[in-house]
């Protein structure tokens, strides 16, 4: 067996006898303050290895050809109906996509901003409006002229009444006004007002009757309603429950609408024609129930410049643009896939200042004057920079920042708003560095024998120095 004096022998930490030690009041606060120097050294390595430690690097942007961008957006426009709002996107290679409408969502709001009623049916009209051959041929006024005073008590005396809102400058109310009048004379003879009463169409020129064409939300030229007695109730809102004709205009399928409308109603029946039970394929939806419009969803669109544009827009309308108001509100307008507020926490514990600029046009306003007819367009200007966060975790996060600048300008036709977007060719690639515990220990031992031994030379020192300052006081006295 190998002796414990053998073993001994290797022993790197010999020791002193106690009794041989002298403790000192200098060693006692060295002492002190190498702890507190310890402590200290201790917490800021302990903070730097719980701390996220990151690298950033600008790179292009890698994403392929087949990658589109994803812009959401939430608006609310005061004073432009859901019936011709439109949302269109083009870009620089020559798309032009108008009217999307499916993966976009329209519900009429009231002045307060707040939803009245279900999802506005936006579905595009699919085919070309017909109407009569333009020619000199003759017609009469087959339709009774409707103004503020009149309307209401001509509505009520008829189980049914169309009406045809026009603007005397408006070209498409000029291709629909003879087949209209014959259409009318047609329904008057086959219907005769006084007798039947059932039936009656109806006009109204919203030049000159603004106030009435403006509670029922006109806003495009002609548009047809069809109002059925008893359903035109004002709520405390003041709207009008009524439809929407969107189809041919030529007088044969004006005459065949109007004789489907009147086809389930009894003659001389005092019942409500509260509903349509005739079948008819006429092209007929719910009139706005409000004169503005909230717009959600998104759209796809390729990484190049290009502009995503909300109007007024319609093939078979005219629009009075001096009467256009492209007021709005932004509720969110973002770039890219959406990022759950648990991730985007998770990456502003990296960078606190990732994710100020993912939604920067949210909750502003762009809101001009309703009396103010000076045609305003309002354009938005985006550049647009993409930023992948690399998760210590492998965990990759892609997140669109962009910048935004905002203008009013006349416009010289139908005022829109617009937003110019330019995805820009680089990339910001920021990488969360990992830290090894390996690491964080060692240093923890280099701190404490560091200072131990910093310590014990500064002792070491100080009690030389006082030794030899006693011995020469001692030589000096004797």
């Amino acid at each position: 067996m190998v002796s414990s004096a053998k073993i001994k022998s290797v022993d790197f930490y010999r020791k002193i006898p106690r009794d041989l030690t002298e403790a000192s009041l200098s060693g006692a606060g060295l002492s002190i303050i190498a702890a507190l120097s310890m402590m200290f050294l201790f917490g800021m390595e302990l903070h730097n290895y719980l701390s996220i430690s990151t690298s950033t690097a600008v790179i292009v942007d890698r994403s392929p050809d087949e990658d589109y961008l994803r812009i959401d957006f939430n608006m609310s426009f005061p004073a432009l109906s859901c019936e011709f709002a439109s949302v269109d996107v083009s870009d620089v290679l020559g798309t032009n996509r108008l009217n999307i409408t499916k993966t976009v969502r329209k519900y009429s709001i009231n002045k307060h901003l707040q939803t009245i009623g279900s999802e506005f049916d936006s579905r595009p009209v699919t085919h070309i409006v017909k109407h009569d051959d333009e020619n000199d041929e003759e017609y009469g006024e087959g339709s009774v002229t409707l103004n503020e005073h009149n309307f209401d008590r001509i509505s009520h005396q008829h189980s049914i009444l169309v009406v045809n809102f026009y603007a005397p400058w408006c070209y498409w109310s000029n291709r629909l006004k003879p087949s209209w009048e014959k259409a009318a004379k047609i329904i008057r003879e086959r219907h005769d007002p006084e007798v039947d009463g059932r039936i009656i169409m109806g006009k109204v020129d919203c030049t000159e009757e603004v106030d009435l064409c403006r509670s029922h939300h006109i806003q495009g030229y002609p548009s047809i309603r069809i109002f059925r007695k008893g359903s035109d109730l004002k709520d405390e809102h003041g709207h009008h429950e009524h439809e929407s004709y969107y189809g041919d205009r030529d007088t044969d399928t004006l005459v065949n609408t109007m004789e489907q409308l009147v086809a389930p109603i009894a003659l001389e029946s005092s019942k409500l024609a509260l509903e349509d039970k005739s079948g008819t394929t006429a092209k007929k939806r719910p009139a706005p129930r409000e004169a503005g419009c909230r717009i959600e969803g998104f759209v796809r669109v390729k990484k190049v410049p290009g502009n995503l544009v909300i109007s007024a827009h319609s093939g078979a309308h005219s629009f009075d643009s001096s009467l256009m108001n492209m007021s709005h509100v932004i509720s969110s307008f973002s770039f890219g896939k959406k990022i759950t507020p648990r991730v985007m926490s998770d990456i502003k514990r990296i960078l606190p200042y990732i994710g100020v600029s993912h939604d920067k046009l949210t909750g502003k306003s762009y809101l001009t004057d309703p009396d103010d007819r000076a045609n305003v367009t309002v354009e938005h200007y985006l550049q647009v920079v993409k930023t992948e966060v690399m998760r210590a975790s492998h965990q990759l996060v892609e997140e669109y920042e962009y910048t935004a600048h905002s203008s009013l300008i006349h416009a010289y036709s139908v005022p829109v708003v617009k937003f110019h977007y330019e995805p820009s060719p680089m990339q910001v690639l920021i990488t969360e560095n990992p830290k090894s515990f390996s690491h964080f220990i060692t240093n923890v031992c280099a701190i404490i024998g560091g200072v131990f031994t910093v310590a014990g030379i500064l002792d070491s020192i100080l009690h030389n120095t006082l030794r030899m300052v006693k011995k020469v006081e001692l030589g000096k006295n004797f």
